[in-house]
């Protein structure tokens, strides 16, 4: 850990709670549809719909309100009634409005972590949403810089850390994602940290072994503190 400089966060599920409150709001539009399909038809269309979008709207509470709203559309063959939509709306709203619920350990670890190493959001999904989150979170303080990504891709690691100015192998990156947060950086020469959460989007899961002397798992984030002079 002596080349680190740079101590990466992925936000969501990884900093406050996140997937709890999609799948809360996907239960809810389930049932909302019922009279057309099964509940879990219903997910698996809009499942369906979203890895479609993905490429237009990217990720975020944005991009899964208007999957929503697409889903109504196909599962009802454009029949459904205005207020299902306007119900669908009414559910965006809520998911974006959802208080953030900081995880274990968070703020104590950014505090001690902060006075000797630079600290940095890495997140992907929408921006406006991101930055209402980590405002909200008071958790801005603490960090050096923040990056919205489109995609947690090779090459948008490869743009941070070239804006940072700093080497792959004094960044390290902390998430919840093995796919997003892990398995890029460490294709790099970086060092991937995974820290699972309970419950995790479908997309975001991969069935992989790592061997790589740049991986770490924790299953607190404050375990993480045991690898610094801090």
């Amino acid at each position: 850990m002596q080349n680190i400089k740079v101590i990466a966060f992925d936000a969501d599920d990884t900093l406050w709670v996140n997937e709890p409150y999609f799948q809360e709001i996907e239960k809810k539009f389930c049932e909302l549809l019922e009279d057309f399909l099964p509940h879990h038809s219903v997910a698996k269309e809009l499942f369906k719909v979203e890895m479609d979008n993905l490429e237009l709207y990217g990720y975020g509470a944005k991009a899964f309100i208007l999957s929503m709203v697409e889903t109504v559309l196909k599962v009802s063959s454009n029949t459904a009634p205005i207020h299902l939509i306007e119900k669908v709306i009414e559910f965006g709203k809520e998911l974006i409005n959802k208080p953030i619920e900081l995880l274990e350990d968070v703020e104590d670890v950014l505090k001690r972590l902060n006075p000797s190493y630079r600290l940095v959001v890495a997140t992907k999904g929408d921006l406006l949403d991101q930055e209402r989150k980590l405002m909200k979170s008071g958790l801005e303080k603490y960090f050096h810089h923040i990056e919205i990504m489109s995609d947690k891709q090779v090459k948008d690691y490869q743009k941070l850390i070239k804006h940072l100015d700093i080497q792959p192998n004094e960044f390290m990156m902390i998430g919840n994602s093995l796919k997003s947060d892990v398995l890029p950086v460490l294709e790099l020469g970086g060092v991937g940290v995974h820290l699972p959460y309970h419950t995790t989007w479908a997309h975001e899961v991969v069935d992989v072994k790592i061997e790589n002397p740049n991986f770490y798992h924790i299953s607190r984030l404050g375990e993480i503190l045991n690898y610094f002079a801090v």
